[in-house]
């Protein structure tokens, strides 16, 4: 056989080459040749396809780009952060992006150098400290150890509420230490009132759309800011449920000082479900009485229209101050909105720099009435003034029982907040709404409201100390009931006070009979106003401390529900001080021991 340089891919040398050699090679010797040429070509393609893999997509014909990565971190007290960043994550993962969700406890802050894309999504606690899970990671991120990030872009995401004067604090400073680290915002931060729905919905829109590689604007409703996950009924905040009222009973006695209503609420047909440690938010409505007090004394008329939303939907003036818009608490924002609007002189002066002392003074205790009264602003449209308002928050109640035990059914313990200044009498919103103006066979407009920083051990056996003065004693009321139905081995300790024991132990049979039974194994009370000398829960716990720190070296989980001003911060500094004096440690050793303990989930609060 001769070879053609015509009809061959060889050239004349290496046909020439060719012609010699192949008639001298044997039968045998052409069989191998063509084996090994085949052989070199599989090892070659082999060899091409590995180094493609190695090297990676070259251009977006020969492969598809990586995924964006995104790394969300949360630090959430009541849950709403935690829901959020759920519902974010959810999103991006939809959008082919790589997602890494945590709360900020459970993050490892070295890592946060090797981070592309950060969102960061956080709540104010009180005077503008941060969440209990996003303290240690707070205290890095503005500590010496925190790293340069100049490859960093971020946005942040915070809620908090305008009636504190640090109204969202905790994400202001996130965004502004991000910055100084040489981070480079992804979008503008957002600050969240109470009403976030909207204003976190646009947030997620804006982040979304600068991320995505979509040339197509995204667009996010409000209702589908929340993980979708969480989401077992079709009730939700943005659609709650009609609950009917089967029992509304006020659990202090005769001659008490206090007012708390023990609720039972239907559940029936809404397939809410809910855990110990989470909450019920109620959408309140606004004293008849007062709408009709301050629509008088602004010279609106009831039957006027107007808008209740940015979509334009409209319903009439007395309506939309009865059940649409907060009208019992000020805020240094709306002071600033309505002096812009009005133009009154005397509101502009009081929010001059340097009167910020005099603003807090003004809003403490005055509502809009008062406002409207002081400052004589009667006549501006009310179809304009109205959009000034901030909209009516839910308010959130801790669930008193247990679904396991009471099926379809939710129990809370509301305390009716009365109280007078300049003149007035004030009225809680909600609580008094239910004192006063809802019975049996009505309904309330709920939802639940899940906050998984605050739950009992997975393991029933783990032991339990639980404090809740007044009605901080309402989550506590469902761990136990809980425990009771999965008959849990675990030890409980529950430190409870209120002001008298006759007419203030709230659910003092209940306890009994549990005490009795064995699911509560030890209870201790202070009743501050039945000695000359006030006793608190603190004090019992002190007088308490070698046991109480047994406990805690046996692993029990603390958890603290009540008042967060006072009690939460004398509880925390008394936990300091048994655990200094009985494990012989310095203040700061004590303090690291409690630190580790809300590291681990083993020491859980829920205040406000």
């Amino acid at each position: 056989m001769q070879f053609q340089v015509k009809n061959s891919p060889f050239n004349e040398e290496q046909v020439d080459l060719l012609n010699r050699l192949f008639p001298t090679l044997t039968e045998t010797q052409q069989i191998w040749l063509g084996g090994y040429l085949s052989a070199v070509k599989n090892v070659n393609q082999s060899a091409q396809v590995t180094d493609a893999a190695l090297a990676g997509p070259q251009s977006a014909n020969e492969a598809e780009a990586a995924p964006v990565e995104v790394t969300v971190l949360f630090g959430s007290q009541t849950g709403n952060c935690q829901n959020l960043a759920t519902g974010l994550s959810e999103q991006l993962e939809e959008k082919g992006m790589k997602v890494t969700l945590a709360s900020m406890n459970d993050f490892k802050p070295n890592k946060l150098k090797n981070i592309e894309n950060l969102l960061v999504i956080v709540s104010t606690q009180g005077e503008g400290d941060p969440p209990d899970n996003a303290i240690q990671f707070y205290e890095f991120l503005h500590g010496r150890r925190a790293p340069k990030l100049e490859k960093l872009n971020y946005s942040v995401l915070a809620l908090g509420d305008s009636s504190y004067e640090q109204f969202c604090e905790t994400g202001r400073k996130f965004d502004e230490r991000l910055a100084e680290l040489g981070g480079t915002r992804l979008a503008d931060r957002t600050d969240c009132d109470l009403d976030y729905d909207e204003p976190a919905a646009e947030w997620f829109e804006s982040v979304l759309n600068k991320l995505s590689e979509s040339q197509v604007s995204v667009q996010v409703q409000p209702d589908a800011i929340v993980s979708a996950a969480a989401e077992s009924s079709t009730f939700s905040r943005t659609n709650p449920f009609e609950a009917e009222i089967y029992e509304n009973i006020n659990l202090n006695g005769r001659g008490s000082n206090k007012e708390t209503y023990h609720m039972e609420l239907s559940l029936e047909g809404s397939n809410l479900q809910y855990e110990p440690g989470d909450s019920i938010g109620i959408y309140p409505e606004n004293d008849p009485e007062m709408v009709d007090a301050l629509i008088k004394e602004a010279g609106w008329k009831p039957n006027e229209l107007v808008p209740i939303n940015k979509k334009g939907e409209e319903v009439l003036l007395q309506e939309a101050l009865q059940k649409n818009f907060e009208i019992t608490v000020l805020t240094k924002p709306l002071l600033q909105k309505v002096a812009a609007f009005t133009q009154n002189p005397e509101l502009q002066h009081l929010l001059e720099p340097g009167n910020e002392a005099a603003v807090t003074e003004y809003i403490h205790g005055r509502d809009l009435l008062d406002l409207i009264r002081d400052y004589g602003i009667a006549g501006a449209p009310a179809k304009e003034f109205i959009t000034l308002l901030r909209k009516m928050p839910p308010r959130l109640y801790s669930v008193a029982s247990s679904l396991k035990a009471n099926p379809e059914e939710v129990h809370l313990t509301i305390g009716a907040v009365r109280y007078e200044t300049y003149g007035r009498e004030r009225n809680g919103v909600c609580s008094v709404q239910c004192a006063d103006r809802k019975e049996p066979g009505q309904t309330l407009s709920i939802y639940v409201h899940n906050n998984p920083n605050f739950k009992l051990p997975a393991d029933p056996s783990t032991p339990i100390i639980m404090i809740g003065p007044g009605t901080g004693i309402a989550p506590f009321r469902s761990f136990v009931e809980e425990r009771e139905v999965m008959e849990a081995e675990g030890k409980s300790w529950l430190f409870f006070g209120g002001q008298h024991f006759v007419t203030d132990f709230l659910y003092q049979t209940d306890w009994q009979r549990w005490l009795k039974s064995g699911v509560l194994t030890k209870m201790d009370v202070a009743f501050s106003r039945d000695n000359a000398e006030k006793v608190y829960v603190q004090h019992r716990m002190l007088e308490q401390s070698r046991e109480l720190y047994e406990w805690l070296e046996d692993g029990a989980t603390v958890y603290v529900c009540g008042d967060e001003k006072h009690m939460a911060s004398d509880v925390h500094d008394t936990l300091v001080t048994i655990i200094e004096k009985e494990g012989n440690l310095t203040t700061d050793e004590a303090q690291t021991y409690l630190d580790n303990m809300l590291q681990e989930k083993r020491y859980q609060r829920d205040v406000y």
